[in-house]
């Protein structure tokens, strides 16, 4: 069972976290569910790399961010839990009509949360990056 709804977690990042779209929206929350959440990066320009394609940089940053918005989702609102590890394999050359990324995570305990991301194309099923990942998370009262 989450602890945070979609409205409550994108709405907290909003307003906790508003340097991520500064310049325009980017990042969509598009779902959190028990252990889950789902994120979609707009193609944009400030994202790409030559060769037109989104850069290494801003995957990992969409990774990060739904990682971190299905543990919110999850434990609730918590600004300073803070990403301890973070781990990525570019698979493919993404496309151009943005990324989604699907956060689960694998263990959420009372201080670390785990998880994978699967980063794909909008419109493929086609893995182009895979990252894992560890957040603390600082007690709560």
């Amino acid at each position: 069972m989450i602890v945070m709804s979609l409205d409550e977690t994108r709405d907290f990042l909003d307003r906790e976290f508003p340097q991520m779209n500064d310049g325009g929206r980017s990042y969509h929350l598009e779902a959190v569910g028990p252990l889950t959440a789902r994120m979609r990066l707009d193609h944009h320009e400030r994202f790409l790399r030559p060769g037109g394609t989104i850069s290494g940089p801003a995957m990992m940053a969409l990774a990060d961010f739904a990682l971190y918005a299905a543990i919110l989702a999850n434990v609730g609102p918590v600004a300073l839990a803070v990403t301890t590890s973070l781990s990525f394999n570019f698979l493919r050359k993404p496309g151009t009509d943005g990324l989604i990324a699907e956060c689960t995570l694998l263990k959420l305990g009372r201080r670390l949360a785990v998880g994978e991301v699967r980063v794909t194309t909008k419109g493929s099923d086609d893995l182009v990056c895979h990252a894992t990942g560890t957040y603390s998370i600082p007690p709560r009262s």
